[in-house]
């Protein structure tokens, strides 16, 4: 009987749930591989190599996976601090403009009461 374990990529997204995510697709594949090598009808420093060869394949498939993983979220992340300085300055640029505006209409209100003030003066 020949057991092979063939491993889907799955593309991790920045979620609450990647870490469940790559949590149980390590335990699934270091459980599967475990039980078709044990399961296999070889002498036992084959099964051995074959435990020892499948640890080295899985180590570089999960480097590889958190590596990619790391550069997206990387990427995303960048991504979303540059539309986020982009609103911040939006909104700094129009309360630029609504205190201008605050500005100037105090300053008519203030010229307003000047007048009033020199006329009740007279």
């Amino acid at each position: 009987m020949t057991i092979s374990i063939h491993l889907k990529t799955i593309e991790i997204m920045s979620n609450d749930n990647s870490g469940n995510i790559l949590l149980a697709l390590i335990t699934g594949a270091a459980i599967g591989a475990g039980i078709g090598i044990l399961y296999a009808p070889d002498k036992g420093s084959e099964t051995r190599n074959k435990i020892r060869d499948k640890a080295v394949d899985t180590t570089h498939d999960i480097t590889d996976r958190i590596h990619n993983a790391k550069e997206e979220l990387t990427k995303s992340a960048n991504e979303q601090k540059e539309k986020l300085d982009q609103k911040l300055d939006e909104v700094i640029s129009t309360m630029s403009y609504k205190a201008d505006d605050i500005i100037a209409s105090l300053e008519h209100k203030l010229e307003d009461l000047k007048k009033k003030n020199a006329q009740l003066q007279k």
